[in-house]
């Protein structure tokens, strides 16, 4: 027995009796390639899907941001429309009121051309089905000339942003009757 056969007998004791073979480690390291490679390939994925979601979420940020400020704005909107209603012009002789009432025009068109650069749509659906997603029922009325779930009044008109609502249209909405109740109204 030489040197060399005593030296490899000895590290094959140390590492239990019997060293892996050439192709044993290579299936050995082929395994953990795929093991790391897939766990590369996981990483990059959810690197990726993250910069999505935080793309989109700067992008809705910047779209709605305002919408706490644009509903604080509706109310100064329903002043003004408030304002102009309670005067008729033609009654109006007084020359001071006439000019302060176009002010307030002039004031409330320049208001709503800034809501409508923003992407802010008013919301006013009379006659049209009651929707839930951008009414809100106040009442129900008797109305055999409409059929039910119409919208027969508007007490408020609502706003979007863009496609989300900032505040529903408070409204009246026809009562459905039973068939035998119906009031035939085209004869």
């Amino acid at each position: 027995m030489d040197q060399n056969d005593t030296v490899q007998q000895d590290s094959a004791n140390e590492n239990g009796g019997t060293q892996p073979t050439v192709e044993e480690q290579l299936a050995q390291a082929q395994a953990e390639a795929a093991e790391y490679r897939d766990k590369w390939l996981r990483a990059a994925a959810e690197v990726e899907n993250m910069r999505r979601r935080a793309e989109r979420d700067v992008e809705e940020t910047r779209k709605y941001a305002i919408a706490g400020f644009a509903r604080d704005l509706l109310n100064v909107a329903d002043n003004l429309r408030r304002a102009l209603a309670s005067v008729d012009p033609e009654k109006v002789q007084d020359e001071v009121v006439r000019n302060l009432l176009a002010g307030v025009e002039a004031t409330e068109r320049e208001l709503l051309s800034v809501f409508e650069r923003y992407g802010m749509k008013r919301v006013d659906p009379m006659g049209e089905k009651f929707d839930h997603n951008f009414h809100q029922a106040m009442f129900e009325t008797e109305s055999p000339d409409k059929p039910g779930g119409t919208v027969t009044e508007v007490l408020q008109v609502g706003w979007t942003l863009r496609d989300r609502l900032l505040r529903p249209a408070m409204v009246g909405v026809a009562k459905s009757t039973p068939a035998a109740e119906r009031v035939d109204t085209t004869a």
